[in-house]
């Protein structure tokens, strides 16, 4: 197991000292790490000797606590820091997201809130017009067992009307035998008192005939009002008609508006989505001229390596002779003078410093080419990469290729430090051979000055270097546009799905106000037929009706005549009876 450990040592009885490693935090899995709590150590392998106390150290232990292998922490603990930025920046942007999804699901909880306040007005609505229907329906029924009991009173009223013609015609023909007896008397000089009891209880018996008409007249006054009653409420139920008519006019003209702006909104996310599409387009042209300006920027570093390789080449000339010279490095004359003891002392003086420069630049180049592979790797990563993946690896190559040319940048300085230290050594080692008699020249040759051609590779080397830099500014400024562009993007991108789940909330939200203006249209078109069907009966019910009160009134004129007719005859037979000659005179 990795754990992250601090060197410690102990004072030894002689000076020396034994090494521990103070266990601070333990890897969990690849992001995770935990404290170690309390004061706990292991004993260091002796090969760890070289660290200093306080040194932090990767360690990784086995279970039994043994040392198994061991490094310096600087380049994990700065990988891991970048890590730990890229996903604190990460859960940020998750953090963000998941922000935004609580707006929008508040707003969508708040409008399906509505949406159901909306749908219980609804079902309210639409209960009170079933209950409408209901009583009208019941109405209707009334009105149809009103028809029939008027249907029964036209029967009752025709079958008296029957009785009346019979008792008409009874009567007539009493009236025809009264006229005959009339005439008989007028022969015969007068009626017995048996014949005028005969004809008294014939008038009787015609008087009880007569039909009365008060509880006809009474049923159809009554049916009169039940008439107006429904009238009346059917007045009630199309005014309700004509209100849900105009509900359904503005609910209609509502949709048409809704639906004209559910176009333009669907039209404008299209044109937006063709923005992003086009940034998206734009942000993968920017990546294919960085990665042709990458590709640039690493000829140019190999150029400059490569004339680094001619400028360490020419000091080689630099040999153990004095044959070959740099003007303004060494002062021969100085060296000449110098004792022998001095310049071996000062020669090996030269040594060591070259060598502790030497190792130090050793340690920047072995940095160099761990980065350069880095960089290759997240190169092959990116290529296997899928969008999203590719965007987070594009920056963390950003990032590694900073550190590669800032390191290089450095060690330009060092490696000309390091050759022009070699080329001191030399010449001190050159003198020091001749002085030595160590030099196998006999015949002496002209020296030769390197120093122009060393300026002519320093000064293309320079120019390598501008280039380079000029380079590097440009993929800086293309760089933070593609992080410009990659947060318009997610932010856009962000944007359109909200939006695109609004559109859609509206376009249902809209499909459910048709699909319930349709039920209540269809309901206000089933409520119409009802009402005309109703009214219709209640026409037909009010006509027969008024039929009905004529013919009571024929009859109930009809029926005064007779009264009137039978009283006129009751006074004749008692005059008849009284006095026969005065009313046989009559």
């Amino acid at each position: 197991m990795l754990y992250l450990v601090e060197v410690q040592k102990k004072a030894g009885f002689i000076g020396g000292g034994k090494a521990e490693f103070k266990l601070l935090a333990c890897q969990r899995s690849e992001q995770s790490w935990t404290a170690v709590p309390g004061e706990e150590s292991v004993p260091a392998p002796d090969d760890a000797a070289n660290y200093s106390a306080g040194t932090l150290v990767m360690v990784e232990l086995n279970n039994n606590r043994q040392v198994q292998r061991h490094y310096e922490a600087g380049r994990p603990l700065v990988s891991i820091l970048q890590n730990f930025s890229s996903l604190n920046k990460k859960y940020k942007t998750q953090e963000e997201e998941i922000e935004q999804w609580k707006q929008s699901l508040t707003f969508q909880s708040q409008e399906l809130n509505r949406r159901e306040m909306e749908i219980e007005t609804r079902q309210e609505q639409l209960e009170q017009a079933e209950a409408d229907l209901e009583k009208l329906e019941a109405q209707r029924q009334e009105v149809e067992q009103s028809r029939q009991d008027l249907t029964q009173l036209q029967e009752e009223l025709t079958r008296k009307n029957q009785d009346l013609e019979g008792a008409w015609a009874h009567l007539n023909g009493e009236m025809r035998r009264l006229e005959e007896r009339q005439a008989e008397f007028s022969q015969q000089g007068g009626l017995d008192e048996g014949q005028v009891n005969q004809l008294q209880e014939s008038l009787n018996r015609l008087m009880g005939a007569v039909t009365p008409t008060e509880a006809l007249r009474e049923k159809v006054g009554v049916s009169g009002e039940l008439i107006n009653q429904h009238q009346s409420l059917l007045d009630q139920h199309q005014q309700g008609l004509d209100q849900q008519r105009a509900e359904l006019e503005e609910k209609r003209q509502s949709l048409e508006q809704q639906a004209t702006e559910l176009k333009g909104r669907w039209e404008a996310w299209f044109q937006s989505n063709e923005q992003l599409y086009g940034r998206i387009a734009e942000l993968k042209l920017q990546q294919q001229l960085i990665s042709g300006k990458q590709e640039r920027l690493q000829a140019l570093s190999e150029e400059l390596h490569r004339q680094g390789n001619l400028h360490h080449h020419v000091y080689e000339l630099l040999n153990t002779s004095d044959k070959v010279r740099l003007s303004r490095k060494v002062d021969v004359a100085e060296l000449e003078a110098m004792t022998l003891e001095h310049l071996q002392s000062k020669v090996n003086d030269l040594e060591k410093d070259l060598e502790k420069v030497s190792r130090f630049v050793s340690d920047q180049e072995e940095e160099l080419t761990l980065e350069q592979q880095a960089i290759d790797e997240l190169k092959g990563r990116i290529e296997q990469a899928n969008e999203f993946d590719r965007l987070q690896l594009e920056t963390e190559l950003a990032d590694e290729q900073d550190r590669h040319r800032m390191l290089n940048e450095t060690l330009v300085g060092q490696r000309r430090n390091l050759l022009e230290r070699e080329e001191v050594l030399s010449q001190h080692q050159a003198i020091l051979r001749r002085r030595q008699g160590l030099a196998t020249d006999e015949s002496p040759v002209n020296s030769v000055d390197l120093e122009p051609l060393l300026n002519t590779i320093d000064e293309q080397r320079q120019h390598t270097t501008t280039l380079m830099q000029s380079l590097e500014a440009e993929l800086k400024q293309i760089q933070e546009r593609m992080s410009q562009l990659k947060q318009e993007i997610e932010q856009q991108t962000s944007e359109q799905q909200q939006q695109r789940s609004e559109i859609q909330q509206f376009e249902f939200d809209l499909q459910q106000q048709r699909d319930e203006a349709s039920t209540l249209a269809g309901r206000a078109q089933l409520y119409e037929e009802l009402l005309g069907s109703t009214q219709e009966s209640l026409n037909q019910f009010r006509q027969s009706l008024e039929e009905i009160a004529n013919s009571v009134a024929q009859f109930q004129e009809a029926s005064d005549y007779q009264l009137q007719a039978i009283t006129e005859m009751r006074q004749t037979v008692l005059s008849v009876a009284d006095n026969p000659a005065q009313a046989m005179a009559s």
